[in-house]
């Protein structure tokens, strides 16, 4: 009986340590830059995407519990599914966030409506590992508010087996009767209108209410031939093989073909959504310095691979992009060649007026 309980309240504990993530083991970090426990005790609230950080799995380095055990401070991680989303929830208030992860288009309405903090840069000691390329973009022209974290385009991912073989690179694909009931699109209301602006060839950023009123129509007549509107359950539908066809961004694709072989992908011939997704420090931080702290940690070239490896995002970060032993070094969908670069349009924020119009016409295609 001894045997049996003690047999018991071993297994209790190896899954209460799984549960607890005391399993971690910890890596063997070469770091730039200075990291100490002058915080230690303190709390810094990051709120990102969904599926956006490195967090252990199959071994891969477990970026929050690292940047703990090197500083003290206790990370609580809070993810959304959209730049809406986390707009919403930054707008409400009530709750205090420390670092955002907004794509570019969202960066220039946060700092338009004054819902930034600038980001002192000589604390940052590996920003000179940011390529160039991703430095003074539109929507932050002074490099005074965000630091880029990731960079992607957004294609069509489709099975081969259920489609039966490859399809036509367009978009026209999502609106396609022969594959009724197989194909997705974004849950959200500027990658979906994207989809019918590209059809359209239309400007991404235009104001014209016309415009958006053609894209609109265009969606609902799309709407019947939809299995779904997703984010983040796209990773279920496409691996498992229940969706044949989705819009997404590139570097989840490859993640997902790891899963399902079977899964291909193009970016369509009318062109597509480029963007930058950068990290912020919104106005009611609480734990600036600590923010500070972790984004130059997110720079740290071990840290920035293995957020760009386990992602499959490119990244905009130079150790990242010249280690030839990253999994993705040179990886043509990531990092096309100059000739082989899609038509792209960056999303801008648009005016309120705008914003709200198209904002209203998403709920009548949802309610469609």
């Amino acid at each position: 009986m001894k045997k049996y309980f003690a047999f018991l309240l071993s297994a209790v504990i190896l899954m209460l340590a799984s549960l607890s993530g005391c399993g971690y083991e910890y890596a063997e970090l070469e770091l730039r830059g200075t990291y100490d426990k002058s915080l230690e005790g303190t709390e810094l609230t990051v709120y990102n995407w969904g599926e956006y950080l490195s967090l252990g799995e199959d071994g891969a380095i477990h970026v929050n519990k690292e940047f703990e055990k090197l500083t003290g401070i206790k990370v609580n991680y809070i993810t959304f599914t959209s730049n809406e989303t986390m707009y919403s929830q930054l707008k409400a208030g009530g709750t205090h966030y420390d670092i955002i992860i907004p794509s570019d288009y969202m960066i220039q309405q946060l700092i338009n409506e004054n819902m930034l903090q600038k980001i002192d840069m000589s604390k940052i000691s590996n920003y000179d590992l940011i390529k160039d390329d991703y430095k003074k973009l539109y929507f932050d022209p002074n490099d005074e508010y965000s630091v880029p974290f990731n960079v992607g385009m957004v294609g069509v991912i489709y099975n081969k087996e259920l489609t039966g073989g490859e399809i036509e690179h367009s978009w026209n694909v999502l609106w396609d009767e022969k594959f009724k009931d197989k194909v997705l699109n974004f849950d959200n209301p500027r990658d979906a209108f994207m989809t019918a602006q590209m059809i359209l060839g239309q400007d991404l950023n235009t104001t014209d209410k016309a415009d958006w009123d053609a894209a609109a129509e265009l969606l609902k007549e799309g709407k019947s031939n939809l299995q779904a509107y997703v984010m983040d359950e796209i990773f279920n539908k496409m691996e498992t093989g229940v969706a044949a066809i989705a819009p997404y961004y590139a570097g989840d694709y490859l993640t997902m073909k790891e899963v399902n072989p079977d899964l291909e992908f193009f970016y369509p011939d009318e062109g597509t959504n480029i963007f930058v997704d950068s990290i912020c420090i919104p106005n009611n931080a609480e734990n600036y310095d600590a923010a500070l702290m972790y984004i130059n940690f997110l720079l740290e070239p071990d840290i920035a691979t293995a957020n760009a490896e386990y992602l499959g995002y490119a990244s905009p970060n130079t150790a990242v992009i010249e280690n030839e032993d990253y999994a993705y070094y040179q990886n043509e969908i990531l990092y096309p060649a100059e000739e082989d670069m899609p038509k792209v349009q960056y999303y801008h924020a648009l005016d309120s007026e705008t914003t709200k119009y198209y904002e209203d016409l998403w709920m009548e295609v949802k309610l469609y």
